[in-house]
């Protein structure tokens, strides 16, 4: 049995815009052919396909028409869900859901430390790693099941925080 594939959420849907059923999609993606005429997504369970769209401004929003939605009242029942795509077969596409918890080690094979967040930053993205560091993505080499190897410039670790470790006393007050 094949089982399907990964849903990422993709955008969320805003007010009806007009009569005949269209709506504001916010995307919280790059890709804009998620919102392709014939593109599915899925809001919960509930298949979506659309029907047409059209961008609004530069901060992701998009009027976006569904198949068998046509009017306001059912444009209205879709306010607030959140939407969700199959994820795309793309081998170097790096997913944030999969870089999450992973172990980062330097390419002579250091520990670095597990990843805690991905940090958008408009040069690279960042790897927050669990001992503090920040990792831009673009040292990234490779990312296979679980670990990430990095190639950082000479000294990054050094200039990383490091996590406070609580002081023990030993006289309490």
């Amino acid at each position: 049995m094949n089982a399907s594939p990964p849903r990422l959420e993709v955008g969320r849907i805003g007010a009806p815009h007009g009569l005949a059923g269209e709506v504001v999609v916010f995307l919280s993606t790059n890709r804009t052919e998620r919102l392709n005429c014939g593109a599915e997504l899925f809001a919960g369970s509930r298949p979506l396909k659309v029907r047409k769209s059209r961008p609004v401004d530069a901060e992701g929003r998009h009027i976006v028409a569904f198949e068998g939605v046509g009017d306001r009242n059912a444009a209205e029942g879709l306010r607030s869900l959140k939407l969700y795509a199959d994820a795309l077969e793309d081998a170097d596409e790096l997913w944030v859901h999969d870089l999450v918890g992973a172990e980062v080690l330097e390419t002579d094979g250091t520990f670095r430390g597990r990843v805690e967040a991905v940090q958008a930053n408009p040069a690279s993205d960042l790897l927050l790693l669990d001992t503090g560091a920040l990792v831009p993505l673009v040292f990234v080499m490779s990312a296979v099941e679980g670990r990430i190897e990095v190639d950082v410039p000479s000294g990054l670790f050094d200039l990383s925080p490091k996590k406070a470790t609580p002081r023990i006393s030993p006289h309490e007050d």
